[in-house]
């Protein structure tokens, strides 16, 4: 079981990456194609699986601690970044895709497969009650960020003043996938029961929105271009495996006190940047090649030496 997992994590993760970068280098997929893929995911698929999960999830008092936490995670590292990094980066497109980057963190994917390997299903099950509110908050909190930073960007271009209105941060087409997540919420509450064939239906739309989300970002990676932003994007490691897991130790120490719970959660505060910042950035047209940046560093210290480090510290000593 556990190695089907783990090539059902290839299949999902590096096989699409892998696509999109080759259907871009061979230009078999055009850019406006992959715009539209994007919009796509956004506005149809993320919609979809919102309401799907919402309505299949199992609320108590206890578990309902983790989508607070998921909101927790993303709004601190945001104003983290926001707040005392982003200052390194004079261009507003620059400096906003730096905070989505410190906002969204790759929970579902690889702090998923972290938590299985380490706790087993339960783990697994437990990280995603942290991950899916996230695809809620890229729209909820990320984009309307993102329009922010546009607007700030485009206003000192025209040597205006920034005019940005509450409709055009947070009542756009772009952000349709709440009304999946309210609607599924809804039909919970009203213990509506989900047809069994629904999910089964999900665990196939969850593949088909791992290669709908990857393919478009492997096609945008541009090694070249992400490679000038690595050191500018380091401070994201001190962020990510320092600040957020000593952050939010104690407060969770204190909050889950069976100790799979209380470590899958600690595993959640130390996931690398997020694909999704990328999806935002180029949706909204901020530094693409930076928000790639922030995604492969993080991800290849995470793989190389934050896990690997975490593996051995949670089975020689525990949490």
């Amino acid at each position: 079981m556990e190695w089907t997992r783990l090539l059902l994590v290839f299949v999902d993760i590096v096989l699409p990456l892998f696509t999109g970068y080759m259907l871009k280098t061979h230009h078999i997929l055009s850019h406006k194609a992959c715009s539209n893929l994007i919009r796509f995911n956004v506005i149809f698929m993320c919609t979809l699986v919102n309401f799907v999960s919402f309505w299949g999830l199992k609320l108590s008092a206890a578990l309902l601690w983790l989508p607070v936490a998921s909101i927790l995670l993303t709004l601190v590292p945001g104003f983290i970044g926001a707040r005392f990094f982003s200052h390194a980066f004079t261009d507003d497109l620059d400096r906003g895709a730096y905070v989505i980057s410190s906002m969204l963190a790759n929970i579902g994917t690889i702090s998923g497969l972290s938590a299985f390997i380490l706790y087993g299903e339960t783990g697994f099950a437990y990280v995603q009650l942290v991950a899916a509110p996230q695809n809620c908050l890229m729209v909820a909190a990320a984009f309307p960020m993102a329009r922010y930073y546009v607007a700030r960007h485009d206003a000192q271009l025209a040597g205006t003043r920034m005019h940005l209105s509450l409709r055009e941060m947070f009542f756009t087409v772009n952000q349709i996938a709440l009304l999946g997540m309210l609607a599924g919420v809804a039909l919970q509450v009203a213990d509506v029961p989900r047809p069994e064939i629904l999910g089964t239906f999900f665990h196939y739309l969850v593949h088909i929105l791992a290669w709908v989300s990857l393919l478009p970002v492997g096609y945008l990676i541009d090694f070249r271009n992400a490679g000038q932003y690595y050191g500018r994007v380091k401070n994201m490691l001190l962020q990510r495996y320092i600040l957020v897991p000593a952050i939010f130790y104690f407060p969770f120490r204190a909050l889950f006190l069976d100790p799979v719970l209380f470590g899958s959660a600690m595993l959640v505060t130390f996931s690398p940047a997020a694909i999704n910042s990328v999806i935002t950035a180029e949706l909204y047209k901020l530094n693409v090649d930076l928000t790639i940046s922030g995604f492969l560093l993080t991800t290849a210290v995470y793989i190389v030496l934050v896990y690997p480090l975490l593996f051995l510290y949670v089975n020689l000593i525990g949490w």
